[in-house]
């Protein structure tokens, strides 16, 4: 335990330029407060004294404003700087060395009546930036970086960087509009299934719908010509060589 204490103090000057004493430390910061409060409010829970366990942490929150479920796993060398509003679940695996930020949330998928695990694991050395929303049971790579305000909903690998995500409003339409395409063409231009819900995403592929038709037209255009007796083989030479169903593949 006071050895524990100690590497929480250390990990404090290791990254916040900012810590001027270990009195400092003790006294001023909340993460500190929280990680400490963290390890009696989690030897409590396993030992089976629950309810004092959520006593301790719920204390814990009304005092340095950060909520770490008694049931999370956290490793050693963790460092939370401010730290308010942040969430960390009961499922919650936080490996050692990493940096936690203001306001983030360890969230879970699930009711808590249903079993296994539904909050996140984060590996060695991650960083996670102020804002982030990592939802579910997914994993976070070593070493891998979460950009402020991003939400993360899928595994990370290793040394991996994610950059925020913005919710945007779903076009119904859009799926309509795709279906009278893949009539006419008589096939969905490597299509988008129902689930593809991100306009941008659907932007892009509808440009690439309309690129595969000017394509046949061209095409159309040029056996005409040549029908007719004019020679066309400069124009073909000189097609570019576009593939659609690699560039949907990247949006994908």
């Amino acid at each position: 335990m006071l050895e524990r204490l100690r590497e929480n103090i250390r990990v404090v000057f290791d990254r916040d330029p900012a810590a001027r004493s270990t009195l400092e430390v003790i006294t001023c910061y909340p993460g500190f407060h929280a990680l400490t409060l963290h390890l009696i409010a989690n030897s409590l829970w396993r030992r089976d004294w629950k309810l004092l366990g959520r006593i301790v942490s719920h204390t814990s929150r009304f005092l340095t404003g950060i909520e770490i479920h008694p049931g999370a796993t956290i490793g050693r060398r963790v460092f939370i700087d401010h730290g308010m509003g942040t969430v960390i679940g009961e499922h919650a695996i936080i490996g050692d060395d990493c940096s936690l930020y203001q306001g983030i949330t360890l969230g879970g998928l699930g009711l808590a009546s249903k079993p296994g695990k539904r909050h996140p694991t984060l590996g060695k050395g991650v960083v996670i930036g102020a804002g982030a929303k990592i939802i579910g049971p997914i994993e976070i790579g070593d070493d891998a970086k979460i950009g402020p305000n991003a939400v993360v909903i899928k595994d990370v690998p290793a040394g991996a960087t994610m950059v925020a995500n913005l919710a945007r409003m779903v076009d119904k339409t859009l799926d309509q509009q795709r279906a009278e395409k893949a009539e006419q063409l008589g096939f969905s231009a490597y299509g988008v299934g129902s689930d593809m819900n991100d306009p941008m995403v659907k932007a892009i592929h509808a440009l690439l719908d309309h690129s595969v038709t000017t394509d046949q037209r061209l095409e159309m255009v040029l056996q005409r010509l040549e029908q007719l007796g004019v020679d066309c083989s400069q124009e073909r030479a000189s097609v570019d060589q576009f593939d659609p169903k690699h560039l949907n593949q990247i949006v994908d």
